[in-house]
């Protein structure tokens, strides 16, 4: 069995927090900041705005942490990012302990490896949303339920009715289900009724519920004290019910308007990316366990665990059902995948399914080869880096290969995955994302507008077709902006697309180029893009312009 040592999280820890560099993307991360850098100038922590006007959909938590933590470090990329890249870091923590306490050290070990390691964990700790707060709340929660079972210490049941709570208000009911799905399964397999019927349950609701209050205040006192205001496009529109049905569960029956036409296989089809490089050993894992309950006649040993497999099944049952999906709503079940992933990992180093293993282990090693390749790729044709990146990627991408090629490197199934992902990260944070973003409007003129002391309020965005969300967050101040031309004749600068520029000319406004910025939806990439050679055709000018 391998023992994972301690200085591969410190490394994943400064991989994490490489990411400070990169701004945040549009529309969510650069929204959700900017929500967060109101309410650290308002002051007000229990209403919520965005760009000046009403917000109702994310719960306040992300908002609360962020702001108090740009208060402490400034406005800007480590200040918004700093929060959640420490609740990834503890999500890791928890997790090992919680495996642990299901199996041994080492198991423990590799499951807080394979989360850490899987390209999602990645993405949430660059491309800041709730989710990496909501999965580490729901996994600390899970880890001291179980201690709490085990142990029967208050320290626990405290540390699951806030774990719970908190994920609440970090991203609703969800933080509560997938516990109740985890626990519910397995005590049900195991036929432990007094677990499910225990009455000092209605004394963890009534803590999880007093927790809830403030966040409840504030939804009661902006939305349901104020029918007149326009949520959304309706009137009538009460934040408690939101907020504890419509925005979950509505989704499901069909009350919420948001749809997006998501089949039930999109979250499982966007895990092919997301859970990379442990996907397929995921899916095997997922099988077997199965496969394993159908023999035992639905019926656990003792010693078994259902928390994991049944967390994960019902957990991706109650999301795939939801008419709206994104692929990082699956993110919140990423530990309890890890965990199966870290006992399949376990069986096949103490000797367990030898044919499964020789079949899995060059499948894998093929997975780990393509994520390097596909990394040489990003350096030296979509964006070309200069001549020291070059060579520190051959120096890097060889020696990776040199590793695997070496008979008496040990576990090498989980040790190639696991260099080829940090690998290809080292390259998508430090470089990729770096590149990327020089295409994001709405990052670089908020830059370009603060560095050069621009006045905020006599500028306007005019005939811009971006969601701009990251523009106010950067420039540190609220810019309007819109369609009527009408609008800027109190105004020194415009940033227009093309169409805006001719607009303004046959209107007959005088102006001077001041910078020009070349735009490009840098969440939608296509191969017209990241190919050097047509990238020109995907990109569209903006023009911030100053009258004379």
């Amino acid at each position: 069995m391998p023992k994972v040592p301690f200085w591969v999280f410190i490394l994943l820890a400064a991989l994490y927090f490489s990411a400070v560099r990169i701004d945040t993307m549009d529309v969510d991360a650069s929204q959700y900041a900017e929500i967060s850098r109101e309410m650290l100038k308002s002051h007000d922590y229990l209403h919520v705005y965005d760009r000046g006007m009403e917000y109702l959909d994310k719960p306040p938590f992300l908002f609360w942490v962020s702001s108090i933590s740009m208060g402490i470090f400034g406005v800007n990329n480590f200040g918004y990012k700093l929060p959640s890249i420490l609740f990834a870091l503890w999500a890791l923590y928890a997790l090992y302990r919680l495996t642990k306490r299901l199996y041994d050290e080492e198991t423990g070990r590799m499951a807080a490896l394979v989360l850490g390691t899987c390209q999602g964990m990645f993405l949430m700790t660059n491309d800041i949303r709730c989710d990496t707060i909501l999965m580490s709340w729901v996994i600390t929660a899970i880890w001291a339920i179980k201690e709490c079972e085990e142990l029967r210490k208050w320290q626990f049941v405290i540390l699951g009715t806030v774990s719970i709570a908190c994920g609440m208000m970090t991203k609703g009911p969800i933080a509560l289900l997938v516990p109740l799905f985890s626990f519910g399964s397995d005590w049900v397999l195991k036929r432990k009724w007094k677990n499910i019927f225990n009455p000092w349950h209605l004394f963890d609701a009534c803590i999880i519920a007093v927790l809830l209050i403030p966040m409840s205040i504030g939804l009661y006192q902006q939305f349901d004290m104020h029918p007149e205001k326009s949520v959304n496009g309706m009137q009538h529109v009460s934040g408690l019910r939101f907020f504890f049905w419509t925005q979950s569960f509505g989704r499901i029956t069909g009350e919420s308007p948001w749809s997006n036409g998501a089949g039930f296989d999109f979250l499982l089809s966007n895990m092919f990316w997301s859970f990379l490089p442990w996907i397929f050993l995921f899916l095997l894992a997922l099988i077997l366990n199965v496969i394993g309950l159908f023999k035992q006649k639905f019926r656990l040993q003792p010693e078994q665990e259902w928390i994991s497999t049944g967390g994960f099944i019902l957990t991706y049952i109650a999301l795939g059902s939801s008419r709206y999906q994104l692929p990082h709503y699956i993110f919140v079940a990423f530990p309890l995948a890890a965990i199966m992933v870290a006992k399949l990992l376990r069986d096949f180093f103490t000797g367990s399914y030898p044919r499964l293993y020789s079949v899995a282990k060059p499948f894998h090693m093929l997975t780990a080869a393509l994520l390097v390749a596909g990394a040489s790729l990003l350096v030296l044709f979509v964006f070309p880096g200069n001549m020291a990146w070059i060579i520190t990627w051959v120096v890097l991408a060889a020696t990776w290969v040199y590793l695997v090629l070496q008979r008496r490197l040990r576990h090498k199934l989980l040790w190639a995955g696991v260099a080829a992902i940090i690998l290809v990260n080292v390259i998508f944070t430090n470089h990729f994302y770096a590149c990327l973003l020089q295409y994001q409007l709405g990052s670089q003129a908020g830059r370009f507008i603060k560095k050069n002391g621009l006045p905020a309020t006599k500028i306007y965005t005019f005939a811009v077709d971006d969601a701009m969300t990251s523009m106010s967050f950067y420039a540190q101040a609220l810019i309007p902006g819109g369609d009527d031309i009408n609008s800027i004749k109190d105004k020194s600068y415009v940033l227009a697309s093309a169409r805006g520029i001719e607009q303004l000319s046959a209107a007959k406004y005088r102006f001077d180029t001041v910078r020009q910025f070349q735009r490009y939806k840098v969440t939608e990439l296509t191969p017209e893009f990241l190919d050097p050679a047509t990238r020109s055709r995907t990109v569209t000018a903006y023009y911030l312009v100053r009258f004379k």
